[in-house]
């Protein structure tokens, strides 16, 4: 049964942090910024090619995640950023050059509340419809599938990231071995920072061999001292088209194919029982949108890099969450910390990447393993293989507009094919 009010997040004693706990306060914004840095890059990259404020959709990447912290009661750690399943159809709807500011945003935007509205109308319904459906919608075969099918899905993102020249594979590579000795060797509390460290120490590393030696393209800090310290950003109002509405306002089945599966990973992750509260995850990521559409930003979505993060650090609370949104509010009214993050070279985003979406794939095989699935059973085999195959390969399927990219088809299949196929007797 789903509880009422907000946890009283006791105090962590172990060196797992569920989500009702909380890590000691000093430890608090360090966790946030790590969380922030994970997320950045996407959040920043997605608007820019959508022909919007970068740094608009940085801060209401932030009010979105506050506002899901409220919606949820703090019971869901969870990070909504840029959406790019909004990308194509955005471009479609305003026929953006993909050169400079969007001439038609408030067009897209008009869609992009439409989405958000959709998205939290199916939150309702859930809510009202009780959470029992949903374990049997999705048991562990299933599940664990959908989670493995994000991983391996974003897996192409980290290993281009680290792809190039000799010197980008082995600053990548680096990023990589820097995570994993920080978590596994480091003492006390700077062990739960393993990717903020692992960025500082390959990002310096990458300095001294580019900025010192030449090696490499430099890195540009003269961006951040020409970035100014505070920035309000330009706030623009959304039209609502018809036609624009009608391109864009499906993407919300998108949105909920994938927060089903990131909801499910974070049950699976924290060993909780997240169901009761899936339809206020639904509900929050809609109002959320709504909200960054209204004012210029784009539509957001639960992260899979924040994931990996909780999933390196098994750091989970929510109130960590909240302290994220905060930071990444002052990051979007500050373009010189913005220009900070940004500075971080590729080769580190991309280890950082790698570790991260690792994680994920990773926790599919935890969701099997504590469920006792058995693959002998071809319906748990044909489930499996089909929806990572899918995953992997970012399977897309376009009618008309409407574009399902590979963890849509992969959820989707998944269910189909587990009801679809009987199971064997034992």
């Amino acid at each position: 049964m789903e509880e009422r009010g907000f946890p009283r997040w006791r105090l962590a004693t172990g060196t797992v942090v569920l989500p009702d706990e909380r890590p000691p306060t000093g430890q608090v914004l360090v966790l946030a910024l790590q969380h922030v840095v994970a997320m950045f890059g996407s959040t920043a990259l997605a608007p820019l090619l959508m022909g919007f404020d970068p740094n608009l959709a940085i801060l209401f990447s932030g009010l979105a995640t506050l506002l899901f912290f409220v919606v949820v009661g703090g019971r869901v750690p969870s990070y909504p950023g840029s959406s790019f399943a909004f990308i194509a159809v955005v471009i479609a709807a305003t026929g953006y050059s993909g050169n400079g500011p969007n001439p038609n945003l408030p067009v897209a935007l008009g869609g992009i509340v439409a989405a958000g509205a959709v998205y939290a109308l199916v939150g309702v319904a859930v809510m009202r419809a009780g959470d029992a459906w949903i374990g049997r919608l999705m048991p562990p075969a299933v599940t664990g599938a959908i989670v493995g099918a994000i991983g391996l899905n974003l897996a192409p993102i980290g290993v281009k990231g680290i792809s190039g020249s000799g010197l980008e594979v082995g600053v990548g590579l680096f990023t990589v071995a820097a995570v994993g000795l920080a978590a596994a060797y480091l003492p006390g509390a700077l062990r739960r920072l393993p990717l903020l460290i692992g960025a500082l120490a390959a990002t310096l590393l990458y300095g001294v061999l580019a900025n010192g030696f030449g090696l490499a393209r430099p890195l540009d800090l003269g961006r951040i001292a020409d970035a100014a310290w505070f920035g309000w950003p330009h706030l623009t109002a959304p039209v609502f088209d018809p036609a624009a509405i009608g391109l864009i306002a499906p993407v919300a089945l998108v949105l909920v194919a994938e927060n089903l599966g990131h909801v499910k990973a974070i049950g699976a992750m924290t060993g909780r029982n997240l169901d009761p509260w899936l339809g206020r995850a639904f509900l929050g990521d809609g109002l959320a949108t709504m909200l960054s559409g209204a004012c210029g930003g784009t539509g957001v979505t639960t992260y899979a890099e924040n994931m990996g993060v909780m999933a390196v650090t098994r750091i989970y609370s929510t109130l960590v969450f909240a302290a994220a949104g905060i930071v990444a509010i002052l990051f979007g009214l500050s373009p010189k910390f913005g220009a900070a993050i940004l500075v971080i070279p590729g080769p580190v985003i991309g280890g950082l990447s790698v570790v991260v979406f690792g994680l994920i794939t990773a926790a599919a095989g935890r969701i099997f393993v504590e469920n006792r699935v058995d693959f002998a059973r071809t319906r748990n085999l044909l489930t499996v293989g089909t929806a990572l195959v899918l995953g992997a390969g970012d399977f897309t399927v376009r009618l008309g507009s409407f574009t399902l990219g590979g963890i849509g088809t992969a959820t989707a299949a998944a269910i189909l094919i587990y009801h679809a196929l009987r199971d064997e007797p034992a």
